[in-house]
């Protein structure tokens, strides 16, 4: 970690389905991000309070995937884990809010607060799957889910972010379905619509460089954002920040990333 990540303890943890940040929150307004989330107070509490008018307060919130809600910390900062509905199976992450909300959510709160100390620290090893992930987060692996080649597929096309951004209709060609058929099922198997899942991924990959002093009219096109204009408002709507305030805020975190899908991996920290 560098200096400016060990004066502030800010960081985050980027892996292709999981990101452990533990920094600043912002100013609280309404997000909707397409992961699940688990948010757990440094210091201090927690107060959520989703669109349905739910409000709740603790040292322990959690939100579902594409859940609009509003977080606020007493302290400045927090601790955010984010989960990829799609890496898991079907009713796993139902499974994990029961047990994250119930009785022994304290110990989650511990448990998470004890993985920020470790990853601070770097005691654990410079590449983490999944299941290791989610053991040091919550004391077990997740169920992973078994998602068609086809889709795992366009799912990594979406991914690379090297070029156009990548279409329904040319991932239905490479799958050898139709338009509409590969539609129906990306959204059969990930239940979320292949748009949507587009442009959540899309303003994910924002994060890899939110500690970078970079264009950021430069940065939307290479991410595939048409405009500026709407680069700025699908941020916001994801993270309740614009993309400025979002940069103003990371200037002391430390980014490290995890390419681990599988078996192998890397374990890199981001420049800063």
């Amino acid at each position: 970690m560098d200096a400016k990540g060990h004066v502030s303890g800010h960081l985050m943890l980027i892996t292709p389905d999981r990101v452990f940040y533990a920094g600043l929150l912002g100013r609280p307004r309404e997000r909707c991000p397409g992961a699940f989330h688990v948010y757990v107070a440094i210091k201090g509490g927690l107060r959520l309070t989703t669109a349905a008018g739910r409000e709740s307060h603790g040292e322990l919130a959690v939100t579902t995937p594409n859940q609009r809600h509003t977080i606020a910390s007493v302290y400045r900062s927090a601790i955010c884990v984010a989960i990829e509905p799609e890496s898991v199976r079907a009713g796993a992450l139902d499974a994990l809010d029961a047990r994250l909300t119930g009785p022994e959510r304290h110990l989650f709160a511990d448990r998470i607060r004890g993985a920020y100390a470790a990853l601070r620290d770097r005691q654990y090893s410079d590449d983490l799957s999944n299941a290791e992930f989610d053991t040091m987060c919550f004391g077990e692996a997740l169920s992973q889910r078994a998602l068609d080649p086809r889709v795992v597929r366009s799912i990594a096309q979406i991914g690379k972010f090297d070029g156009e951004p990548v279409t329904a209709a040319s991932c239905a060609t490479e799958a050898g379905l139709s338009p509409s058929r590969f539609l129906h099922l990306f959204k059969e198997e990930t239940g979320i619509s292949f748009r949507s899942f587009r442009a959540w991924k899309r303003a994910r990959h924002l994060l890899h460089f939110a500690n970078q002093d970079i264009n950021l009219a430069h940065l939307a096109q290479d991410i595939g954002y048409p405009d500026s204009t709407h680069f700025s408002h699908s941020i916001r709507r994801f993270y309740g920040l614009k993309p400025r305030a979002i940069f103003s805020g990371s200037r002391d975190l430390a980014i490290y990333r995890s390419g681990r899908i599988g078996a192998d991996s890397a374990w890199t920290q981001e420049a800063g």
